[in-house]
C-alpha cells in the first residue's frame, strides 16, 4: 500500500513539472482581434470565370461568386494577432490555382491588384502610374515585358530597350531599361499621322536585338494626349515556337489609375 501511495506522489510531481515547463509556451486563448479590410482591383479577360477565397471563405459581389471582366470588392474581415489570411484565386472551372496571397495584420488595410488572361497573371498593377504627359498633342509610353523568353528561349535575361521609330525611319523615343517585372523609363513624343509606331527591341544601351540572328519589332498604335503603360508579349506559332512580339495591351484600357 505505501508503495503505491509513493508512486501516486511521484506520477502526480511529475504531472506538475510537466504542467511547469508547458506553460512556458502557452499563448493567450483569446487573441487579439482587430477589424481589417482587402481591397481587391482586378480585371479577368480568361474565357473560365474566377474565385476568390479568404481563409477558404469564398468571397462574393453581389450575388455572384465568380467573376469576368472587371472586379472590385472591399472585403471586410477580422484580423487575428500574429494570424495571416490567405488570398487565394482559382479558376472556377478548373480549380487550378492561379495566385495567392498572404495578407498579414501589419497593415489594417490591404490592396491586392492584377490583370489575368490565359497564359498570363499580372500583379500589382496599380503601383505603376502613366506617364504624365508634359505637352498637349503627344502621346506616351511605358513598357513592361514579362513573358520574355516563353517561347524565344534567347538565353539574355537583362533589360530591353525599345527603339521607336515612325513608319518613315524616324525615331520619335527610346523607352529604357524595359524588364520582366519592372516597367521602362517614360518616353514621349508629338503624335502625329499615320499613328504607327516601330519599336526594335534591343539589348540595353545597345544596338543589338535580344534574340540572336533575329531583330525583334512591335508595331503598335500612338494616340493624341494618351500615356499608356503597355505590356509586351512574345506569341508563338501553332508548333510553339516563336513568332512576334505584341504590344497591343494596354493596361489602362482596364484600370483607372
Amino acid at each position: 500500500m505505501e508503495n503505491k501511495i509513493v508512486k501516486a506522489l511521484f506520477f502526480i510531481m511529475a504531472l506538475l513539472l510537466l504542467g511547469s515547463c508547458a506553460n512556458d509556451e502557452l499563448v493567450p486563448y483569446y487573441q487579439q482581434q482587430k477589424p481589417g479590410k482587402l481591397v481587391i482591383i482586378g480585371y479577368n479577360a480568361r474565357a473560365d470565370s474566377i474565385q476568390i477565397a479568404v481563409n477558404g471563405k469564398v468571397i462574393k459581389i453581389g450575388n455572384k461568386n465568380a467573376f469576368v471582366k472587371n472586379i472590385v470588392k472591399d472585403y471586410d474581415f477580422v484580423i487575428y494577432e500574429n494570424e495571416p489570411n490567405n488570398v487565394v484565386i482559382t479558376n472556377k472551372r478548373s480549380k487550378e490555382i492561379l495566385h495567392s496571397y498572404q495578407i498579414t495584420s501589419e497593415k489594417d488595410i490591404d490592396t491586392i491588384s492584377f490583370y489575368t488572361k490565359k497564359d498570363l497573371w499580372v500583379d500589382n498593377v496599380l503601383s505603376t502610374k502613366p506617364g504624365v504627359l508634359t505637352k498637349p498633342g503627344n502621346a506616351g509610353f511605358k513598357f513592361i515585358f514579362p513573358t520574355i523568353n516563353r517561347y524565344s528561349a534567347s538565353g539574355y535575361d537583362g533589360k530591353l530597350d525599345g527603339i521607336m521609330r515612325k513608319l518613315d525611319g524616324e525615331t520619335v523615343g527610346i523607352a529604357k531599361n524595359i524588364g520582366k517585372d519592372e516597367y521602362s523609363s517614360f518616353v514621349e513624343f508629338p503624335a502625329s499621322l499615320p499613328p504607327i509606331i516601330k519599336m526594335e527591341l534591343v539589348k540595353q544601351g545597345t544596338t543589338e536585338s535580344y534574340i540572336a540572328g533575329k531583330q525583334v519589332f512591335v508595331i503598335m498604335l500612338m494616340t493624341k494626349d494618351k500615356s499608356g503603360l503597355i505590356m509586351l508579349e512574345e506569341k508563338q506559332t501553332t508548333d510553339g515556337k516563336f513568332s512576334s512580339v505584341d504590344g497591343s495591351l494596354n493596361i489602362t484600357d482596364f484600370f483607372d489609375f
